[in-house]
């Protein structure tokens, strides 16, 4: 599990294909710090498994269906990532529970500059609006942030400098896409509130 607050700003340093899956190798000096084979890293905010470390690189493979469902399919050398290791237990929880499970990708609409922040608009899939609320927390590329409006096929987020300064929605311009989770406990609740309707109308 995750909480959407990246540690660092690492980089791609290599991909290769490997026809039904890519294998990319990044940079990140501090989530590479002790890390094992077998570790997860959230990777724009997708949860990846580190297959080799060596100094302050690790590579991770990442299958077809990650990369069509994600925007990691995107990422070439030099692309600047967000990263972040796992919660451990007992660890204060600074942003939302994030998994590391993309629900799907938007786009970034447009930004909006003020003097001590930044508003983004980002597109949201029909199928995700529901799960989306005001006020309510949101994952963009592992970034856990507050949604300061809800629209039908978008949303707002208004970033503070620091976010701008050491995560990719920093650069990030309109037309790039942005991996998106919604929050896993409204999931949840949908869930658990359509069966509860199914089984009254038996």
């Amino acid at each position: 599990m995750f909480t959407g607050i990246v540690e660092e700003l690492g980089e791609v340093t290599a991909v290769e294909n490997l026809g039904d899956a890519s294998r990319f190798k990044l940079r990140g000096p501090v989530v590479t710090e002790g890390a094992q084979h077998g570790d997860s890293i959230a990777v724009n905010g997708v949860c990846l498994t580190v297959v080799e470390h060596e100094g302050d690189e690790f590579t991770a493979d990442v299958m077809a269906e990650t990369l069509n469902r994600s925007s990691l399919g995107a990422l070439t050398v030099g692309s600047r990532v967000n990263l972040e290791r796992p919660t451990a237990v007992g660890a204060r929880l600074g942003g939302h529970i994030v998994q590391g499970h993309v629900d799907g990708t938007g786009e970034v609409l447009a930004r909006t500059p003020s003097e001590n922040w930044e508003i983004v608009k980002i597109s949201l899939p029909a199928d995700l609006a529901r799960y989306v609320v005001e006020k309510g927390s949101i994952t963009v590329d592992g970034i856990s942030l507050t949604v300061v409006e809800a629209g039908p096929d978008f949303f707002t987020v208004s970033l503070i400098p620091t976010t701008l300064d050491l995560t990719t929605l920093g650069v990030k311009q309109a037309g790039d896409p942005v991996n998106l989770e919604v929050d896993v406990i409204a999931k949840y609740v949908e869930r658990l509130l359509g069966d509860r309707a199914q089984g009254a109308g038996k």
